[in-house]
């Protein structure tokens, strides 16, 4: 199992849907209990964004994280459109 590790942009806009969206929140942190089991599962982005995977949330979300040695470090959380101008 792998360690979770939050950017802090990531980590602002969780706190943001905790207050806005409560459920929305929850099915981001079940998500990301989820990749943690067993993040190669994911699919990885290419060019640009090499070494970056990413989920869908909702249909219009995307959250993109990283697999480093021991850990999994989430990035970003954006809408479909914004989440790939890196």
């Amino acid at each position: 199992m792998h360690k979770p590790v939050l950017e802090d942009k990531l980590r602002d806009i969780l706190k943001k849907l905790f207050k806005k969206d409560r459920k929305c929140y929850e099915i981001c942190m079940k998500k990301i209990d989820e990749i943690i089991q067993n993040p190669e599962h994911y699919k990885p982005l290419r060019y640009d964004m090499k070494n970056i995977r990413r989920v869908h949330i909702m249909k219009s979300f995307v959250l993109l994280f990283e697999i480093r040695s021991d850990s999994v470090v989430f990035l970003d959380l954006d809408n479909h459109d914004s989440a790939y101008r890196r």
